[in-house]
Parts: structure tokens; sequence; C-alpha cells
């Protein structure tokens, strides 16, 4: 599995009709820096806006995916993104002078192959995963719509399909190696019940629709007054029903419908802005689906981010007591906020400060009600993860660690004497000379009570 970030070898640029406008669209996808994701930019607008491919920012899901951020609004991304994530792209750019992704032949197939012609590069900061640890759900049960995640160690798919037609049947796509996608996935194009045709039309949507870049599956004998009606609509002389298709004589795959399925799933799961460890099956899945269900796994993963990534149990002696972290850094009383390390590796770091009233804050913060102050836990931080950059250098007593910044500070809750806290850091992007980005978490009772982003740089003594 890879396990390092990687964008586009080069720019790629596509031209087409969107789908639901018709309207004409270029679009290039630029290879972009390591933790910004794929991030649409709207250059036909004023100040040029953008909007990262994020579930919460999805604000409408009929027939396709449409994600929106102040005057940043586009439509259609789920091929593109679904491409660039299947195929490996953490983060791109992707310059659009349109409202709406162009539809192409209604698959991901050119998406793809201009994606193989210019390579993908790899970048140094580490990709981010979800690991799925219980079974999570979303159903949606009067549409026969439920899609379950299972926990495992890769990220495979199986998507079922029913739509009680005589013509499509049920049908089945899996994926279980991201190389099948470019053969079995990509190529799969988009498809439409003809009952459904003129209610889309009706609600001005598919004005870029035709029967090169879409299936329409026909289940009812057409009239000759609707064949008439249908050359009109896509403006074509020859209209005829094969095979309970209009016009399409030869599938791509047996079960392309639910090919197709899945590629619009990978594409709204990569809205999650992470990748995920899991297995997931889904019957009948839909954007709408797809996305609420992103949006509920982003409630657990920040509902999870509240609680501790390391288990403390102190019965079990210290991977590091005071007197050896007293060799990695400079700080002595009454400055010295770690009293102990129980995890550590090359990233992060699980440590322990207790609290007592003998300390010298509580002398004026406050004499009758004292509380830790916010600042001391974030020195605290501070000084756990300058543990764990200093404990790869050599001669850790030649070099000190010194703020550059502090962001997203946010307390939870009041430390006080007599509480254990957690001290956890997790260095979040690759030291480069000599500068550490690192976020921190103060736990105590297994609840969040402060956190923040850092930097920091070291530094060596003179």
């Amino acid at each position: 599995m890879q396990t390092k970030q990687q964008t586009l070898g080069g720019v790629i640029s596509f031209s087409g009709k969107g789908l639901h406008t018709g309207v004409i669209v270029n679009m290039t996808v630029n290879p972009s820096a390591e933790n910004t994701g794929i991030v649409f930019r709207r250059i036909d607008l004023e100040g040029q806006p953008s909007v990262p491919a994020l579930c919460e920012y999805v604000t409408d899901t009929s027939r396709g995916t449409t994600i929106e951020k102040g005057e940043a609004k586009v439509s259609t991304i789920e091929h593109i993104v679904s491409a660039l994530w299947t195929m490996g792209v953490d983060n791109a750019l992707i310059d659009i002078d349109g409202p709406e992704a162009p539809i192409m032949d209604g698959s991901a197939r050119e998406y793809v192959q201009r994606i193989e012609e210019v390579g993908i590069t790899t970048q140094n900061a580490e990709r981010k995963y979800y690991e799925v640890t219980e079974k999570q759900v979303y159903t949606i049960p009067d549409k026969g719509v439920a899609i379950i995640i299972y926990p495992d160690d890769e990220f495979t798919v199986s998507v079922h399909v029913d739509y009680n037609s005589k013509v499509i049947g049920n049908q089945y796509a899996t994926l279980d190696m991201f190389n099948e996608y470019k053969e079995k996935i990509a190529p799969c194009r988009t498809f439409v019940f003809l009952h459904d045709l003129e209610p889309l039309l009706k609600m001005n949507l598919i004005k870029g629709g035709d029967l090169d870049n879409a299936i329409v599956v026909v289940e009812n004998p057409v009239s000759d007054e609707q064949l008439e009606h249908l050359k009109k609509v896509f403006n074509k002389t020859d209209i005829r029903v094969t095979g309970g298709y209009l016009n399409n004589l030869q599938l791509r795959s047996s079960n392309e419908l639910a090919c197709h399925k899945l590629l619009d799933l990978l594409g709204d799961f990569a809205l999650l802005g992470m990748r995920i460890k899991g297995r997931v099956w889904a019957s009948r899945p839909g954007h709408y689906a797809n996305t609420e269900f992103m949006k509920q796994l982003l409630t657990t993963i920040r509902r999870d981010g509240e609680k501790p990534a390391f288990k403390y149990n102190p019965s079990k002696p210290a991977l590091l007591d005071v007197n050896d972290i007293c060799k990695l850094l400079p700080h002595r009383y009454p400055f010295l906020m770690v009293d102990k390390v129980f995890h550590l590796d090359e990233v992060s770091i699980g440590a322990i400060k207790n609290i007592t009233a003998n300390e010298p804050q509580f002398t004026g913060h406050f004499p009758q009600e004292p509380v830790m102050p916010g600042v001391l836990l974030v020195e605290a931080l501070a000084q756990a993860g300058g543990i764990i950059v200093l404990n790869s250098v050599e001669n850790p007593k030649d070099y000190s660690t010194y703020f550059l910044r502090i962001d997203n500070v946010r307390f939870k809750r009041k430390v006080v004497p007599g509480d254990t806290v957690q001290l956890e850091a997790h260095i979040i992007e690759p030291v480069r000379r000599g500068i550490a980005s690192i976020l921190g978490k103060v736990f105590v009772g297994g609840q969040l009570a402060c956190e923040a982003t850092l930097m920091a740089q070291i530094v060596k003594n003179k």
C-alpha cells in the first residue's frame, strides 16, 4: 500500500459539454503541493474563488455531485475526482472555466488515459488514512439503499444494483485492487431510464446529455410518436431501441451499470478527504447516500479525534522517566511540564503530566480556584513534541526548540490540581530545515481538554 501522498507528474487538460448545463467547459488539472487535497478553482469568476472537493461542501446531489464554497460552485465532479483519487492522486488543483465538469463520454476512461500519460509523482508527506474500527451503516429503507463499511486492512468495494428492471436485472460490481480500475471501472458510462428523461428535461437538466455520453435504458415499448420526439431531443435522425437500450448497440461490460455506480461511489467517497481502510458493501448507492455517508464518517472521525490515540497504563514502567526526559529537554523547575513518557516513536508521543497544588503557578492562578493556565498546557504539548524531535538527533543537549507559531488552539475543559494529564503530540509534516509541525492534544480522564497545532524550530545552542 502506498503510504506517501502523490500528485500528477504534469498538467492535463480537457474540454467538453457539461451534462446538465450543456455548456462547453475547459478544465485543466494541475499538480499541487502536499496536504492541499483536490481543489476546484473557478477561473472564470472574479478573484478565481476555489472550493475543496470535500463532503462538507456538497450542496446538491440531484443527478450528480455539486460542491460549493462562497462564489465557487462546481457540479458533476464525481468522474474526474473518482479517476484522480483511485489512480492514486491525493493533491491536484483543477482550474475550470464553467460551473460543471465536462461529461466526456459519460465515463472516466479519458481522465484515466491522460493521468497515465503524465504519470504520478510521489511526495514526502504521509497519506492520511481513516481506519474503520467498527461496522458502520447508512440506509434509506424506503428506497432500498444501504451502505455498510466493515473493518479491514485494505479498501475494497462491492456494489449491488436492482431497480426491478427486466432489462438490467440484478447487477454486481467489485473493486478489490486499485489497478483494476482502469480496465474494469473507468470505461463504464452513466445511465438513465427513458421514463426519467422527461422529468429531467422539465427540471432543466441534462442539456448536454446525448446518446454518445449516456446509456438510456428502455423498460417499456416505445411508440413511433415517442421516437420522433426523441429524435428532436437528441437531434438525431436515427433513434431506435436495441436490446432494451436506446441506440447503444453494445455495452462495454455485462455489468456496466453496476460498475458505473461503483465509479460514482469512489468519486463521492474521495470527498472524505482521506484514504479509507475498510470493506464497503453498497446496495443501490447514489450521490445523496454516498455523500451523506461520508458526512457520517467525518462526524465519527471528529468524535474519535477527541479520544486518546494511546492507552496509558500507570502500572507499566515509564518508557522515559523524568531523568531520561531531562537528557532530552533543557527545561528544569519550575518549567518542566512532562513527568514521564509511555509511548514514543518517530512521529508521535504519549506522555504524562501530573498536576499538583504545590506548583508555583497556582499561587496566583487562582488562589481560591486553582486552574492550570492554558498557556502552560500548550507549553506542555510543545515539550512533548520537542522530545520526539530531539530524540532523533545526536547530542540533544546541544539543541533547543523554539515556538514559531501556534494555531487552532481550542480549550474544552478546565485542568485542575489532582488531574493526570495525558499529552499526545504527532508530527504532521516531515521535519525540514529544522522546522517541525506538530498536532498536540491534552486529555484528562480520556476527555479532550485542549488541542493546538504548533510550529517550532530546532536550533543548535551557542
